[in-house]
């Protein structure tokens, strides 16, 4: 019974100290009016109090007191009026809404001053009142009157703090200008029920130091001992800039406290205005594959689009379509949007219509003789020699980027003569349209498989890059070709197939532990290549920086647990052996060429590509046209080695059979063994 009514005060106090300080933090202008009021009354009584060593003495003064008090009231009212300092909203008053307080107090008092010494001097005022009355009264005013508007503020950062008592602990990583406004949009928006209670730092020498009135508890590695000392409910990484390294090891050691993490969006999203840095998500892939983030010279790019006719081939693809993206953007004249499928040529032309509505001029540009980018959409297969030419002549574009491709290793290896149609012929199809037509500008987008290819595809590639390299040497227009390898997110990429994999339970198939490849983002493996474009000259082969090789067992690995998931437990890993055509590894580097970097520290010019165009290119394409018009495999196979005297096809080329059970289960207990 007494522990119940102990608890029942304890609420009811509780309730009144809420209620006083909401009722407290609410305050109006008019409220504050009516307090200064009460202010500017009590300040000469006190001043005088404080002067004379008590109240008593100031009884035979309180006469001349009380017609000092009258024109001291009336002076500070009108001159705060007058400072506007009824106009604010102190409830989140700064240190910057000291100044006009002090400029008020410093003006009234002076004006006070002078009357003080008027009223003296024509015996208003008794002589007997201290000389130094209104300064003191002043001072007081500035302290009473500075301290009823903070504690505004402070009333509200108490309730803040009563209310966030049921709130879960958050944990803050980094400790830079990113990582204070999250705290202090977690602190203004109460709905979210986070108290963020301090922060870990990169730097050894901040741990210790608080920081918007919060510690600084450790160090990134100390994060398990942190978040398991102060009951920490989730941790949010506020560092955009972050590289994939850090957020891994972050991510690893939420693991291991195994407390849930969240980030904020990346530096690339936050620059271009995509998200605001508040926007909280879950920790993708892209994230632990994160590398520094891309310098691009966007005016360099602008400039090169703008006001420019520019046509992409295969721009219902994720390279296509995302090329598109940024090259309206850069707001070229025309730009023509050419691919085979009608459905995703359609969903993206009405994206850029949607897109273009957003767009805002330069600073830089005219805005009075700027008109939106006229968008088009071209049903075509670049296969159809007179389909192509019809469409560069109509549309006489100054630019083309070339991205339509068959790309999948192991389907072009089964149907060889489908790789050559498209990527070799319909390259050449393509290329013979913009010579007739002077078209300036050719960027083809290649792959690394083209380097030591082992593969149909990857060969069929650096021929269509030998293509471009005759064509530009033909012209001696700016024809180039750029090699990347894969890219997250697209729709031939092996992430979205280990998702599917992953939504069905498992289990998750990789073809061998050791298959490393490269891997870019789909927005900044295109940044890159429209740098290129404006670097190239002509019969160029340029390189992107693309990091380090990523294992794909770990991608999968990770994907099963950003899911949520245990590997093993919840979702499998299983070896299904390694596919018709594929390599172990991508490499980077044909014997011969030479390579230095370029003003892009992210792009790689192969200096002499021009001079691997085999002499022998074009009778060797006609033996090649000849062998499919007669679907001539073995004569296909032939020509492409002849052409690329590196390729190395397999012996073997049709599907590998379709693992037994029990090889599944042998392979999935190897690969376990291994992780």
């Amino acid at each position: 019974m007494l522990k119940q009514t102990h608890d029942d005060s304890r609420q009811i106090k509780d309730s009144l100290w809420r209620t006083f300080l909401w009722n407290y933090a609410q305050l109006r202008n008019r409220h504050i009016l009516a307090l200064d009021i009460v202010i500017f009354l009590a300040a000469p009584l006190l001043a005088l109090a404080l002067r004379l060593d008590g109240f008593h003495a100031t009884l035979p003064l309180l006469g001349g007191l009380t017609t000092y008090t009258f024109i001291s009231v009336l002076v500070h009212t009108l001159v705060f009026g007058y400072g506007k300092l009824y106009n604010r909203y102190w409830r989140y008053a700064t240190v910057e809404d000291v100044v006009p307080i002090l400029k008020g107090i410093v003006t009234s008092t002076f004006f006070m001053y002078l009357l003080y010494e008027g009223m003296l001097f024509s015996g208003i005022l008794p002589k007997a009142l201290p000389r130094a009355f209104p300064l003191l009264e002043g001072i007081l005013i500035f302290s009473l009157s500075s301290t009823m508007r903070f504690g505004m503020r402070l009333a509200m950062h108490l309730l803040k703090q009563v209310e966030s008592e049921g709130f879960q602990n958050v944990l803050i990583v980094g400790d830079g200008e990113t990582a204070q406004s999250m705290v202090r949009d977690l602190a203004s928006h109460a709905r979210l029920g986070m108290n963020p209670i301090g922060f870990l730092s990169e730097e050894a020498n901040r741990v210790g130091l608080r920081l918007l009135n919060r510690p600084i508890l450790g160090k990134v590695e100390d994060l398990v001992e942190v978040v398991l000392s102060n009951s920490v409910s989730k941790v949010i990484i506020a560092m955009p800039g972050a590289s994939g390294k850090t957020v891994r090891q972050i991510h690893d050691l939420c693991e291991r406290a195994k407390v849930p993490v969240q980030t904020v969006p990346r530096m690339a999203d936050i620059i271009e205005g995509k998200v605001n840095v508040s926007q909280l998500r879950n920790i993708e892939l892209e994230d632990l594959l994160r590398r520094d983030p891309i310098r691009t010279d966007t005016v360099a790019v602008r400039e090169f689009l703008s006001n420019k006719r520019v046509l992409v081939t295969g721009a219902g693809g994720s390279i296509g379509g995302e090329l598109c993206r940024q090259i309206l953007d850069a707001m070229p004249s025309h730009l023509a949007l050419m691919g085979h499928g009608e459905n995703s040529i359609f969903e993206m032309y009405n994206e850029l219509l949607e897109r273009r509505k957003h767009l805002t001029v330069p600073i830089d540009s005219d805005s009075k003789s700027y008109d939106p980018t006229r968008i088009m959409a071209y049903i075509a297969d670049i296969r159809f020699a007179q389909r192509v030419r019809n469409v560069v002549e109509e549309f006489r574009p100054d630019v083309i980027f070339h991205a339509a491709a068959h790309k999948h290793v192991p389907l072009m290896e089964w149907n060889p003569g489908e790789a050559i149609t498209n990527n070799v012929f319909g390259t050449q199809n393509l290329l013979d349209a913009a010579q007739e037509f002077n078209v300036k500008h050719v960027v083809m987008i290649s792959t690394d498989k083209a380097v030591n290819p082992t593969s149909v595809m990857g060969c069929s590639k650096r021929v269509a890059e030998q293509v471009v390299m005759d064509a530009a040497r033909q012209s001696g227009n700016a024809y180039v070709a750029v090699r990347f390898g894969n890219v997250l997110g697209s729709r031939g990429s092996v992430v979205l197939t280990f998702k599917k994999q992953i939504a069905a339970g498992g289990p998750v198939t990789v073809s061998h532990p050791d298959m490393r490849r490269f891997f870019m983002t789909i927005p900044e493996a295109v940044q890159l290549v429209l740098q290129a474009a404006v670097l190239g000259k002509g019969g160029e082969v340029f390189m992107l920086d693309m990091g380090e090789p990523v294992r794909i067992i770990d991608l999968a690995k990770d994907l099963i647990e950003l899911s949520g998931l245990e590997v093993g437990k919840d979702v499998e890993i299983v070896c299904t052996g390694i596919r018709p055509g594929e390599k172990l590894f991508e490499e980077l580097f044909i014997e011969g060429e030479t390579y230095h970097r370029t003003r892009h520290d992210k792009i790689i010019h192969v200096k002499n590509a021009s001079q691997f165009v085999s002499p022998r290119l074009h009778p060797l394409l006609a033996d090649m046209q000849r062998a499919l018009r007669e679907d001539d495999r073995a004569n296909i196979i032939q020509s492409l080695q002849e052409l690329v005297p590196e390729f190395s096809p397999d012996e073997a080329r049709l599907p590998n059979p379709a693992p037994t059970p029990t090889q599944t289960r042998t392979n999935d207990t190897q690969i376990m063994r291994m992780m």
